[in-house]
């Protein structure tokens, strides 16, 4: 005799897939098959939001500032411009790297919003996700925080929700004390996180002669990290053309020591001694600057020096996202 087959639930609305909500992996899935939703739609919402986006700031102003702010520097804000102006009662929005207790994002009592940009997310496209949490808190009730979550895979992107036109410019702080404009009546529990982050966060700058350079400060000696938006192999055959030729440090006492990869983009990093600031590094990174233009225009075959040297640079090279 053969088996029946088994019958839905009565009352179990079938929903088209086009119609089911994103919920969490072990609640039942809303289509009705009475299965969990990681093993029934949530594959493929799974699948769609793991997958990586390599460049998740392309397309955006200041893009490599943008991944130093992700990935190099401790404290920093940026206004950000969104498109069709602020919301009623949102006085500004600003990008922050990180906030108290590791928050997503804050309404503040005045109502303006902070976004935190150095959090884990949970999907492959970091776009999205500070996309959907910058949405909720614009919604939020001032005073609160903003939540992490699982974001739905066709959610808006930074790129759809930031004017493409305006400026980015961050502004380095020494210190996290941003997050309270008003320090006396903030919580033991943010000031003792204001504190922790205070302590641990490395004296960092922004040159401001070049693009996306940012000096640091550490205790056997400094560095310079500069986001460069060229296309990697270009990047690497000017680089190998400068070492080659000796041209390739900032100065006395400098060394290019090798790049990493983040956000699909390379961040060459230089050693510099530990009396060189900041200050000191602005001259020479615009001659710099100038040595790379001319490396990057030749398209002639690299000599076998020239080859050696990228081999060099590519062996010390690391991908951080």
């Amino acid at each position: 005799m053969a088996k029946k087959r088994p019958q839905s639930k009565a009352g179990k609305p079938q929903l088209k897939d086009g119609e089911i909500p994103v919920v969490g992996a072990r609640e039942p899935c809303p289509c009705g098959s009475g299965r969990r939703y990681k093993a029934c739609h949530g594959r493929a919402a799974a699948q769609a939001v793991t997958e990586l986006v390599q460049r998740p700031f392309q397309g955006i102003a200041g893009e490599c500032d943008w991944i130093a702010l992700r990935e190099l520097v401790p404290a920093a804000t940026v206004e950000l411009t969104l498109k069709g102006g602020l919301p009623d009662g949102v006085p500004s929005v600003s990008l922050a790297t990180v906030l108290p207790m590791a928050w997503p994002a804050l309404r503040r009592d005045d109502g303006s919003v902070l976004l935190a940009l150095q959090n884990d997310t949970s999907s492959g496209d970091l776009s999205r996700d500070l996309a959907d949490t910058l949405q909720r808190a614009l919604e939020a009730e001032p005073g609160t925080p903003v939540a992490a979550r699982r974001v739905p895979a066709d959610g808006p992107r930074l790129q759809d929700v930031l004017d493409p036109d305006a400026a980015f410019e961050p502004v380095v702080h020494s210190g996290f004390e941003f997050w309270v404009p008003d320090a006396e009546n903030a919580t033991a529990e943010v000031s003792a996180s204001l504190e922790r982050a205070n302590a641990a966060a490395i004296p960092t700058t922004r040159l401001s002669g070049v693009d996306a350079a940012y000096w640091c400060e550490t205790p056997e000696k400094n560095h310079l990290r500069w986001v460069m938006p060229h296309p990697e192999e270009q990047l690497l055959d000017a680089l190998a053309r400068l070492h080659a030729a000796g041209t390739s440090s900032l100065g006395e006492g400098t060394r290019l020591v090798g790049s990493f990869r983040a956000h699909g983009l390379m961040v060459p990093v230089w050693d510099l001694p530990s009396a060189m600031g900041a200050e000191e590094c602005e001259k020479p990174a615009a001659q710099f600057a100038e040595r790379l233009v001319e490396a990057l225009a030749s398209d002639a075959p690299l000599t076998g020096e020239e080859r050696r040297a990228r081999g060099g640079l590519t062996n010390r090279q690391v991908t951080l996202s």
